[in-house]
């Protein structure tokens, strides 16, 4: 395999990558709207020369590429997050900026420059006549990951009968390799009270009072420390053996957290006490952690048990339609997953970036410092599907992919025309690699 013949053929795609891009930023494609999206990407696939495109009836887009024995997966989740407060943007969220080195727009880096690199990454295998009987490729650009992470994957596995050997993930990785993430769930709280006049409030029972008191448990529990005196026990406990057999792992990802993200309640009136309060809980999840465990934890807050059973402790589910109105319902649990620093795949991929681009991070004049201080190889700090890929599933999951991890859900995002190029490149080496 000629790796410079590699790198040039991705510099000179570099205009159709950028246009391609463009193009597609100036769609929106919020979850459950991301037809125009899909629609764009299909066209691509096609202009391209893949030899099988398809839209499966969730609204996930599959592009193949050769006829060999493995298949290999490529994934990029192409919907977006809504633009926030318009002022805060120094730009048009949606006609974006092209500067020599930079692309600006909703999604560039959260995750669209992923299905452009791809993409490319794929015409390069076969421009290069580098697709053999041993591998096909496959590219998705997937839905619905921004509302939940991974159920375009349970659909694509479960549905479409598709489980490939392994799976890159082209979420942003700021230039480097990563192997994992903390898992998250989706936790609700819901308190009972019993209303009344708010004239006398003592003949009544406040939930939002019942409420409060469990908040200050729950921010115990993600603030606290692990020693034996220390009544609840924080989740930085799931770092230390003592806790956790998985303790290394976890190190490794981070510890878990949990904060309170949304707050409701039922009142007669603005003068009448709480019947009713409910909080949802963001909860990040480490190695050694599982949905019982931290709904379990939980329950055992001693507020949530002096209160008893006015207190109902869940996890939501998630049933909104897609774009083509399917509705695949599923829990709102992400678990977490790492693949092991000496699994094949993580080798494949990094004897592929190091072979084309040497064995530190590097990137445009802007990020090449704080990228190289980091190691090559690493984690997310967010979510992903490979929460199902890997987490659910047990498919082997890698990152790597163009943009920054910090332009995620920001306004003036953007990312990076030299990474879109090298992560094309590094695409394009990594089935040969894997399969030698």
């Amino acid at each position: 395999m000629d790796f410079n013949k590699i790198k040039e053929a991705s510099q000179n795609y570099l205009p159709e990558m950028t246009k391609f891009l463009r193009d597609l930023v100036a769609i929106p494609g919020e979850s459950c709207g991301e037809e125009g999206h899909i629609n764009r990407i299909a066209q691509e696939m096609r202009n391209v020369g893949f030899d099988k495109v398809e839209i499966d009836p969730q609204g996930n887009v599959l592009g193949y590429m050769g006829t060999g024995e493995k298949l290999i997966g490529y994934d990029a989740h192409i919907d977006t997050v809504g633009i926030g407060n318009i002022n805060n943007w120094k730009f048009d969220p949606y006609q974006g900026f092209e500067s020599d080195e930079e692309i600006g727009g909703r999604g560039t880096s959260d995750q669209l420059g992923g299905i452009v690199s791809a993409v490319y990454g794929a015409k390069i295998m076969k421009d290069l006549g580098l697709l053999t009987d041993k591998y096909q490729v496959l590219v998705t650009g997937t839905v619905q990951e921004e509302d939940c992470d991974g159920l375009c994957w349970q659909y694509i596995i479960n549905e479409d009968k598709v489980r490939p050997e392994f799976v890159v993930s082209t979420e942003p990785t700021d230039g480097g390799i990563y192997r994992g993430q903390r898992g998250r769930m989706e936790i609700r709280i819901d308190v009972k009270g019993i209303s009344c006049h708010g004239s006398a409030p003592e003949r009544g029972d406040n939930a939002i009072y019942k409420m409060a008191d469990i908040l200050q448990d729950v921010r115990a529990l993600n603030e606290n420390d692990a020693e034996d005196g220390t009544e609840i026990k924080g989740l930085v406990k799931m770092l230390d053996e003592k806790y956790n057999k998985d303790w290394k792992e976890a190190r490794f990802l981070g510890r878990g957290t949990v904060t309170t993200s949304e707050i409701f309640f039922t009142s007669p009136s603005r003068c009448a006490v709480a019947d009713s309060c409910s909080v949802s809980l963001d909860r990040r999840m480490t190695f050694g952690e599982t949905w019982e465990s931290c709904l379990e934890e939980i329950r055992q807050l001693p507020n949530v048990k002096k209160y008893g059973e006015d207190v109902t402790v869940s996890m939501y589910n998630y049933d909104r339609p897609s774009y083509k109105g399917l509705v695949y319902e599923i829990e709102c649990y992400f678990p977490t997953w790492a693949i092991p620093e000496d699994h094949a795949v993580t080798k494949a991929l990094e004897e592929a970036y190091t072979n084309l681009y040497g064995t530190t991070r590097s990137g445009s004049s802007e990020a090449d410092a704080m990228r190289k201080a980091r190691p090559l190889t690493d984690k997310w700090t967010f979510s992903t599907n490979g929460v199902s890929i890997m987490g659910r599933n047990n498919i082997p999951c890698i990152g790597f992919g163009p943009g920054a991890e910090a332009q995620a859900h920001a306004p003036n995002e953007k990312t990076y025309k030299e990474d879109l190029v090298k992560c094309a490149a590094v695409y394009a080496a990594i089935p040969t690699l894997y399969c030698k």
